[in-house]
């Protein structure tokens, strides 16, 4: 998988939210949601479509190539359960685990992600037997 800037990655993953939404993703939608200039977004197009991670041409719809969903699929996978671990493992409230899990998604290693989750996974069954275990006392 290739390796992409902070922003690109936030492109590429704002595209894929949008097509999820509404089956495509548009330069206007993505500049509002990502709060930048729509040249800006413009400029990460270019980047991403020679980069063969979108298919992108002035005033259509923006898609996703195979490798560009797996890479946004891989992003928005790790925000979601970052979120999770903050939320569920560390009582965060869900504004602020959103928003560090946007910042920690780019540079939270492999290993440690995986960790993570498996302490995430660990932390619900641990609480879901509790509970089971009080429903059958």
């Amino acid at each position: 998988m290739q390796k992409l800037s902070v922003s690109l990655e936030d492109y590429i993953e704002e595209i894929y939210k949008q097509i999820l939404k509404t089956g495509q993703a548009k330069v206007t939608a993505t500049a509002d949601a990502l709060k930048v200039k729509k040249a800006s977004v413009t400029g990460a197009m270019n980047v991403l479509a020679e980069k063969k991670l979108i298919n992108y041409a002035p005033y259509s719809p923006i898609t996703l190539t195979p490798e560009g969903e797996k890479i946004a699929k891989n992003i928005l996978m790790k925000h979601e359960k970052l979120s999770e671990f903050f939320i569920e493992v560390l009582g965060i409230d869900k504004e602020e685990a959103l928003e560090t899990a946007c910042k920690m998604e780019h540079i939270v290693s492999d290993k440690l992600f995986c960790n993570m989750v498996k302490l995430t996974g660990y932390v619900k069954k641990e609480l879901k037997d509790k509970i089971q275990d009080i429903y059958n006392s």
